[in-house]
């Protein structure tokens, strides 16, 4: 046990630092002791009960579900928010939180992707307000997003918003998300402003996704960016549960590899791998499956997403082990006999 002097120290040290509110160099001087001393006395003032520290959660907030997240899908971050558990209020509340990580966590030096025709995405550029430590920072489109004259409004407002908010400049893939055949995909990436897009989306450092489930979101179905019925129907057979970029995965995260892979125009799952952060923004019921399936996989590290949708998340996963974002190689591909032709 310390002795009573040095319990006085402690208890002089701590009511100086956390009372008083003064800086360790401060009660050094003030003492004659040294700052490692003073650090010293304030740990072991804990250990010894004289300071306990208590954290007030606020209404609203919910670090135990982020935490639980992290731990479960060994992500580097889980921002939870505070919603009800309706597609409308979702979006609104997870464009709010996703705008917030991004004026607090981007640099100058970031390249910024973003996927076309994600709702949550476009409410975060709504919410977003500009931030002068960004400034200078690129932003490149990540899916192409030209389609249905109405909806490409959104792909590109999308883009260019994100860009004048930060300062920096845009860079549009200015080519659809899905083309009907692999030809014509060939064809389009020979454009030079196609190429340029492509090229950028190799330094992103910051990708922004939705995480989609197989049935298309009304935004997505609007812009034309979409695979048929019958297409849908397919993938669903052979276990997708989700796409990021219209790349579809299972429910373990493996991609599902079809010939509608060659039909896409945008970043694809391993050069989404590579991306130092990859913050998905997704909720809801109707997501829940294709949300999990990028935990699992990997292929996110970042997740924004709703309390229930939370919740849901850690129940699925109850007994089960969920696998870190470790690279590996497996995918799930069509066998001969149930491949898609001729498309």
């Amino acid at each position: 046990m310390a002795r009573i002097d040095e319990l006085r120290l402690m208890t002089k040290v701590a009511r100086m630092y956390y009372d008083q509110g003064l800086r360790q160099t401060e009660i050094m001087d003030r003492l004659n002791i040294s700052q490692s001393t003073v650090s010293r006395l304030l740990k072991r003032a804990e250990k010894a009960g004289i300071v306990r520290i208590t954290i007030s959660v606020p209404s609203g907030t919910h670090p135990g579900l982020e935490e639980a997240l992290q731990d479960t899908y060994g992500i580097k971050q889980a921002i939870v928010v505070d919603s009800a558990d309706d597609d409308e209020p979702i979006v609104r509340d997870l464009g709010a939180a996703a705008a917030y990580y991004v004026e607090t966590t981007v640099k100058p030096s970031d390249v910024v992707g973003i996927s076309s025709w994600s709702a949550a995405l476009l409410a975060m550029v709504d919410a977003m307000q500009p931030s002068p430590r960004s400034v200078g920072a690129r932003v490149v489109q990540i899916l192409g997003g030209v389609g249905n004259p109405g909806a490409e409004v959104h792909a590109t407002h999308l883009t260019r918003r994100l860009a004048n908010l930060m300062g920096g400049s845009a860079k549009l893939l200015p080519a659809p998300g899905v083309v009907g055949s692999a030809e014509a995909r060939h064809v389009l990436l020979r454009d030079r402003f196609v190429q340029e897009a492509m090229q950028l989306i190799d330094a992103v450092t910051l990708a922004l996704v939705g995480i989609g489930a197989v049935e298309p979101s009304r935004l997505l179905a609007e812009s034309g960016n979409v695979f048929s019925p019958e297409e849908l129907k397919s993938l669903s057979s052979q276990g997708a549960v989700g796409d990021i970029c219209l790349r579809f995965f299972n429910k373990l995260g493996e991609p599902v590899i079809t010939p509608l892979n060659e039909r896409v125009i945008g970043m694809d799952l391993q050069e989404l791998r590579r991306v130092n952060r990859v913050v998905g923004v997704a909720g809801g019921k109707r997501k829940t499956a294709a949300i999990r399936g990028a935990l699992v996989g990997g292929w996110i590290n970042v997740l924004i997403t709703d309390c229930n949708t939370a919740r849901r998340l850690l129940e699925q996963n109850e007994g089960r082990g969920a696998r870190s974002r470790d690279p590996r190689s497996s995918v799930v591909k069509s066998p001969p006999e149930r491949a898609l032709t001729g498309l």
